[in-house]
């Protein structure tokens, strides 16, 4: 075990798999405006250390109701608006996918039976399963595809996330009531991934024609579970789809209907309430463990399930068009003259593991040789803010140039604090404090945040991202994804090698090309310090022993439609 980088029980077994099926699937086939910066306020992004072993027990049974305890409540359950993961947790018992995204990354039939790709892999031809209906008894065709992904492109939704999923989708045709055609205006290896998300789960035309308060508030889909109400701030309930019959058959899913009879998710922000609730039996799993709290779980007689989230890392993005970080001397004194690693474990307990690209190790395509390849050296990172100009110190000890402060402006959107997020800007504010730098930490309304951000006023931008696709690299630093076109670069890096790497590799099919490219952004990110990675965001699920059978899809939320109840 590597002490920065301790990955053990699921999630190692986890990344084995993966770099198995890697090499397999490569080889063989293939948010606009301001609205969008609400994806990067931390809502989208939510491991290390083993799973706790179940207890011994018979075979499933069939009958209860789950509740479960999430720490954030969704705005909107129309999964082609809300970026949530709270969205996506619920979305994904109500809503089926054409396509399924199994735990080591295969792709395997779900609502198509099977698909083909076209000569120029610009068109995907998806034949759909015969006998499916939705919630509202409409059948499943091929209008409902295009209805769905139209619907997450259309301007009116306003989406906040599946809409940069699908940005290369140009339109579907009818090839007959049972065959889609999806086209593309360009290859994009990234396709399959977009469309097993719940945020592309196929919804019910008739539903999509009602109007967008009724799409929020009452979801219709064909998936296991089906809506059935949601009091505001307190829970919400779903009821089994006894007619289920068309899960996918791959590992990680259950093709029939769900053991239980409902869920119930009841929304508690507070940590020690939800935890609380956990503990005194209220309900019987809760969502994201404290770290400070995983000796509490299991010493109470729960249980423990880890997973680390793949897609973009918990990351400082600095602002490389104005201010002192314009300057890669001044960006890598900060990053070579913090101790990230001290600091991810001293306030994590070591719960989330140091994190040493943009990208998560349970990614593919991450760069393994990234690891522990940059330490810290705050004797460098003096030196380079000597070469830098900024000899002079003024009265508080900060570090001066032509009169001006070592001002670095780090806003946060205080609304969505999570993981401790304040603690460890606390850390770093008091080891830039030690070289001399005014690290200006600032919790913000989220207003006051957007702005600060869409202005790009803001030094430093911290988020992470969440997604099961090396494609996050290009929404996350190519110079095209800017805040105004959807993208995540809201910082407005460009970069015409990083470009050209993540065109290429979003573009190819060829499992090395792919790999060699988004290896070279990796490398190229540290290199140049347009971001430091701090740490792998890791989701700590709390269960009661009567829970089994949970588990965690391919992008790192808990899967709720194997679960059953022990007496």
């Amino acid at each position: 075990m590597v002490s920065t980088q301790l990955v053990t029980g699921t999630a190692a077994r986890r990344r084995r798999r993966w770099s198995r099926v890697r090499r397999d699937r490569w080889g063989r086939r293939a948010p606009a405006g301001l609205a969008a910066l609400l994806v990067l306020v931390g809502l989208l992004a939510s491991g290390c250390g083993g799973n706790d072993a179940p207890t011994a027990a018979a075979s499933p049974r069939s009958g209860g109701t789950l509740t479960f305890a999430a720490e954030t409540e969704p705005g909107c359950l129309d999964p082609g608006y809300d970026p949530l993961n709270v969205t996506a947790l619920i979305d994904r018992n109500i809503f089926d996918s054409l396509v399924y995204q199994a735990p080591d990354l295969s792709f395997h039939p779900w609502l198509a039976e099977r698909w083909t790709t076209s000569p120029d892999r610009r068109t995907y031809t998806f034949t759909l399963r015969k006998g499916v209906t939705f919630h509202d008894g409409a059948p499943l065709t091929a209008d409902a595809v295009r209805a769905t992904l139209d619907h997450a492109v259309a301007p009116a939704t306003k989406s906040l996330y599946a809409g940069s999923l699908l940005r290369t989708y140009q339109g579907a045709d009818i090839v007959n009531p049972t065959t889609v055609a999806v086209r593309l205006a360009r290859p994009d290896a990234s396709i399959l991934q977009a469309l097993s998300t719940p945020f592309l789960g196929i919804q019910s035309p008739r539903a999509l024609t009602r109007p967008t308060t009724q799409q929020c508030v009452h979801p219709v889909g064909s998936g296991p579970f089906s809506f059935v109400s949601w009091t505001k701030t307190q829970r919400l309930a779903l009821r089994r789809n006894a007619a289920y019959t068309w899960g996918p058959n791959a590992p990680g899913a259950r093709p029939g209907a769900a053991y239980l009879d409902g869920i119930t998710v009841s929304f508690i922000k507070e940590d020690a309430a939800r935890l609380g609730a956990l503990t005194s039996g209220q309900v019987n799993a809760i969502a994201q463990v404290p770290p400070v709290s995983a000796r509490t779980v299991r010493g109470n007689g729960l249980r423990l399930l880890t997973d680390q989230a793949p897609g973009g890392v918990f990351t400082l993005y600095l602002n490389t068009t104005r201010g002192p970080l314009t300057d890669l001397r001044v960006r890598r004194a900060l990053q070579r003259g913090v101790d990230f690693t001290a600091l991810t474990t001293s306030v994590y307990f070591g719960q989330y593991a140091r994190a040493w690209s943009a990208l998560s190790p349970t990614t593919a395509a991450y760069d393994r040789a990234l690891e522990n390849s940059w330490r810290p050296d705050p004797a460098l990172a003096g030196r380079l803010l000597d070469e830098a100009g900024w000899t002079g110190r003024d009265g508080q000890g900060y570090r001066t140039r032509d009169g001006q402060q070592l001002r670095i402006f780090l806003p946060y959107p205080a609304q969505f604090l999570r993981e401790q997020r304040d603690v460890l800007y606390q850390g770093i504010q008091a080891s830039a404090r030690k070289l001399g730098i005014h690290l200006d930490v600032v919790g913000q309304d989220s207003g006051t945040y957007t702005r600060a951000v869409a202005t790009r006023t803001a030094d430093i931008v911290a988020v992470s991202t969440q997604r099961a696709e090396p494609d996050i690299l290009r929404l996350l630093f190519g110079s095209a994804e800017v805040l105004s076109k959807g993208g995540y670069n809201v910082l407005g890096l460009r970069d015409p090698t990083l470009d050209r790497q993540l065109d290429e590799a979003a573009a190819s099919s060829d499992g090395t090309v792919r790999r060699r490219d988004y290896a070279a952004v990796q490398a190229r990110v540290i290199d140049q310090a347009y971001a430091i990675p701090i740490y792998v965001p890791t989701y700590l699920l709390g269960t009661s022993t009567r829970v089994h059978g949970l588990s965690f899809s391919a992008s790192g939320d808990p899967v709720l439609t194997g679960a059953w109840l022990s007496g």
